[in-house]
């Protein structure tokens, strides 16, 4: 089954730099991916139970890893249409697995595919634009982060949204933890990207999309919904 996860256009695997790293990163990681992240990606569940779909919303996680989170999304709503989206096809291989397991493979189509130049309607045969956009911890691992937000809001319907949950600029925490969670996070390709909240900000400043940002667990994470005009 794995195999048979398409490429962004249809046509296979990318061959690209970015592709080989996500794959030699995640070849052998795949395997304990979820147990190891239970401990800090967190607030994902409490994006997942705040997304209030609605029955025939499309919804696609870019980064969506393992499937991890599309499981619980297909469970908690089973009259959303979802799909994912990952750079690497060994994510997607594990992501297709899990997916076989639960049962779920009718519900959960799998793309592989970049974030930032993806077509989510001839990658999926949609017949309109995306409704629902996530990003789960993806942001922090993908270099073009500002085209990929801008390209997510622009694959939107008007009023669609982007839900993002990610690491936080930590100022609520002591200097030592943030110094060390940057070491350990660096060290599997994940940067913490302070700048990305004032980039939501300016995005909101210029009317391209209705912004709310929040921090979680004193700064750790935060959460943030963009709303298409």
């Amino acid at each position: 089954m794995a195999d048979d996860v398409r490429g962004q256009d249809g046509s296979g695997s990318d061959t690209s730099v970015v592709h080989r790293k996500m794959d030699d990163m995640y070849r052998l990681q795949r395997h304990i991916y979820d147990l190891s992240r239970a401990y800090y990606l967190l607030g994902r569940d409490q994006l997942i139970a705040e997304l209030d779909l609605q029955p025939g919303e499309t919804v696609c996680e870019i980064g969506c890893g393992t499937g991890r989170n599309l499981v619980l999304m297909a469970r908690r709503y089973p009259k959303a249409r979802l799909m994912g989206l990952d750079a690497s096809t060994e994510m997607l291989r594990s992501a297709q697995a899990k997916i076989d397991r639960a049962g779920l493979a009718d519900r959960l189509p799998l793309v592989h595919g970049f974030a930032e130049r993806f077509d989510p309607e001839a990658s999926f045969g949609l017949s309109e634009p995306l409704d629902r956009i996530v990003f789960s911890y993806s942001l922090s691992m993908i270099p073009p982060w500002r085209e990929s937000i801008e390209h997510a809001v622009t694959s939107l319907k008007p009023g669609g949204r982007v839900h993002i949950v990610d690491f936080g600029d930590q100022a609520g925490l002591p200097g030592w933890f943030r110094r060390m969670l940057f070491w350990w996070l660096d060290l599997f390709g994940v940067h913490v990207r302070p700048e990305l909240i004032g980039y939501l900000r300016e995005l909101k400043a210029s009317g391209r999309a209705e912004v709310d940002i929040r921090p979680i667990f004193r700064g750790y994470a935060f959460r943030a919904d963009l709303r298409r005009p």
